[in-house]
Formats: C-alpha cells, structure tokens, sequence
C-alpha cells in the first residue's frame, strides 16, 4: 500500500499528521513542504513581542524532531509541480531534482497565500508580510534595527490590529490604514467597532481609515514615506501589510480539483476527485472558509479518522474567536454570511455584548468587548446552533 501524503507543514498539515497517528501509529505517512517544516503556532506571532518571545523562541520542534516524534517522512524545500489523481502520482522539485511519489491518499494542507496591494514607489519592495516564522524574523530584525520604531500597518483586520497592539504595548509608534471605515470591519457592528477603535486609541495607536496607500517612498535616514490616497502621508520605519490572506488553490486547479475562493470539500473534507483532502486556510468547507485555529483541529480530528477507514464529516460547533487586543479584550462569533440578523446590545461598564438575533428569535452570534463581557463566553456559545451539524 502506497503512503498517505499531506502536502503542508503549517498547523493543519502537522494536526492532521497528529491525530492520524493517535489512531494508527504504523501506516507510512510522509509530509511534503517547500520550507524547512519546522513546527511552530502561527497565532502566536501577531502577540509574541509582548510575550517577550524572541523568534528562534517560537518554534516547538524542527523536521527532525517532527519526524520522530510522529514516525512520519518529512521531505522538505520541496514542492508539489503536479499531481496526477488518475495515477495516484506527485511530482516533486527540490535542488535534488525531478522526482515522483505515489500516494493512496493524498492530504492537500497548502495554506494561505497574503494579500498584497499593487503599490508604487522604490520603497514598496519593503513592505513586510507576516505570514510565516521567515517573515517574523525579516520583520522583527528591520524593527529591531530602527530607533524611533515608527511602524505602519496596513489593514485594521483581525491580524492588523494584533500586530498594533502587541506593537504599541512594546514601545513602538503604531498608525494602522485601511480603507474600511471601522476597524474589523467584516466581524463588528458599526457601533461596537468604534467603542473597540477607541480602546485602541487610548494606548496611542493611530488609525486612518477610509483611504488607502498609494505609494512608499523611501527618504532619508532609511525611512520610508507612506503616501496616502487622501493626501496625507506618513513617516515610517517599518511597513507592514496585514490586509488577509487567499487560500492557496493553484495546485489543486492544475489538477482538476474543483476551486472557488478556496480548495472546495464536502463535510468530510473530500475535493471532486478521489482520495484528495483539503484542510486548514486553503480548504472550502461545505462553502465556508474559517481561518482558524478551532475549526482546523475538528477538521483534523474528523479527517484522520477518515484515513483511517472510518469514513467521518467534520462537525463544526459554534467557535467563538478571541482576538489578542489586551487593550479592548474581544470574543466574536460571526453569524453566518447567509442568515439576516438584527443586532441587540447590552452596555457593561468596561464594554459591551452585542447579539446577532435571526428572524425567529435565535442568537446566530456575537460580539464581546471587556473582560467583563468576555465571561460570557461560554454561556452565549451553547445558545448558538451549530454551523456544521454533527452528522453528514
């Protein structure tokens, strides 16, 4: 029997790895990565200077140490050219050359891909992405470097405004653009965004929003000039785009593997073609793509009983998200995109909750702001309906 394949080392493809193994400790199974597979949680990057963490501190394990402790072949600075799903066949590039790898399940866990904005001017080069620990370490390295620590960001999502708080909490001098003109727009309501806003404020970080950035420029003294569409520009040290990400499909297109914004499954994580899975930022579950760390490992824990012959759709519960902003504590369960909600709000003394309520009466989701909000956590999760039932 040919081995079980995942292509990815980020936190789906080591989650998948990792509880496939609970279940069979023998079954041959090889990761294939174009980086160096070192194991580590993405999410801890946007908060890891307030932790104190250095870099070389983030990482939990290296290739080696991976494939020891998951007993499984990890081949990587390699990739993927092209699948052939009729022969069950890979085919590899590395500096070693052209190779073949045949499969009998293939696990497609290929991430995400930033965003990023056609900028002009000779500094746009520069702009910094953080995508991944090499991107960390480029970014941390530039901001280390810098005295004044003068850092644009732009974008005011969720992984926006981590970076400026953990930035702003640490000495640096935060300004966050976006064109939206409410931060995190597509999570909160427009009230709820400018109480959150101005939580933000109050530490010191700037936000200009309903513009964009037309142009870096790098000026004198290593700096840069952001030049804004509204006229105003900014003077910076470190750019950093955090605008969002886009699954990565092309591979999966190449293929044959049906696509739209992301790589399409069913709920059990099956693609069009057979014994080809998606999971984590590049999978499309059921026509819904989730970005995060929850719904990864219960598409993990599904899908490894799957490979194991225990045929399993993924369930997904209402998954509340904690966003890591210490200056404005914030909880939000997005209602889903094709339910109408009215929302209802409560005012706590340091927040709020707001309740997205559906035509009948049901709470779709929510937004906690404060600490005192943030209790409520748990008791408002299991009012809301599950958006992927428990079975197929």
């Amino acid at each position: 029997m040919h081995p079980i394949v995942i292509i990815g080392s980020g936190m789906a493809g080591y989650a998948v790895a990792r509880e496939f193994r609970k279940l069979n400790p023998e079954l041959e199974l090889i990761m294939i990565c174009a980086d160096d597979a070192i194991n580590y949680a993405k999410p801890t990057l946007s908060n890891a200077l307030v932790g104190n963490k250095a870099p070389e501190q983030i990482p939990l394990g290296d290739a080696a140490k991976m494939s020891a402790q998951l007993n499984m072949q990890i081949i990587n600075k390699s990739w993927v050219k092209a699948i052939d799903a009729a022969k069950h066949e890979l085919t590899i590039e590395s500096q070693n050359g052209t190779q073949t790898q045949l499969y009998s399940k293939l696990v497609l866990a290929v991430g995400a891909n930033p965003i990023r904005l056609a900028i002009s001017g000779d500094g746009s080069e520069d702009i910094h992405v953080v995508n991944n620990l090499d991107h960390y370490k480029a970014f941390r390295k530039q901001l280390a470097a810098r005295e004044d620590k003068r850092v644009v960001i732009l974008g005011a999502g969720l992984i926006g405004c981590e970076f400026a708080n953990d930035l702003q909490n640490t000495g640096a001098k935060v300004s966050v653009v976006d064109l939206a003109p409410q931060p995190l727009g597509r999570l909160l309501p427009s009230h709820v965004a400018a109480k959150f806003q101005s939580n933000l404020e109050e530490t010191g970080i700037q936000f200009v929003l309903g513009t964009t950035v037309e142009k870096v420029s790098r000026i004198e003294n290593g700096d840069y000039q952001v030049s804004l569409a509204n006229g105003q520009s900014l003077v910076a040290d470190v750019v950093l785009s955090a605008i969002g990400l886009q699954p990565e499909i092309n591979l999966a297109k190449q293929a044959g593997i049906h696509t739209s914004r992301g790589v399409l499954t069913n709920k059990g994580l099956e693609t069009n073609l057979a014994d080809i899975y998606a999971v984590g930022d590049c999978a499309e579950v059921n026509g819904t793509l989730l970005p995060y760390v929850m719904p990864i490992m219960q598409q993990a824990r599904a899908l490894a009983k799957t490979l194991n012959g225990e045929h399993t759709a993924v369930h997904y519960p209402a998954m509340p998200v904690a966003v890591k902003t210490p200056a404005a504590p914030l909880t939000v369960l997005p209602a889903p995109i094709d339910v109408e909600t009215q929302w209802e709000t409560e005012e706590l003394e340091d927040g709020m909750i707001a309740r997205a309520i559906d035509q009948d009466g049901v709470l779709r989701g929510f937004v906690l702001l404060g600490a005192t909000a943030g209790k409520q956590r748990l008791t408002l999760t299991k009012q809301v309906p599950d958006l992927i039932p428990a079975s197929v």
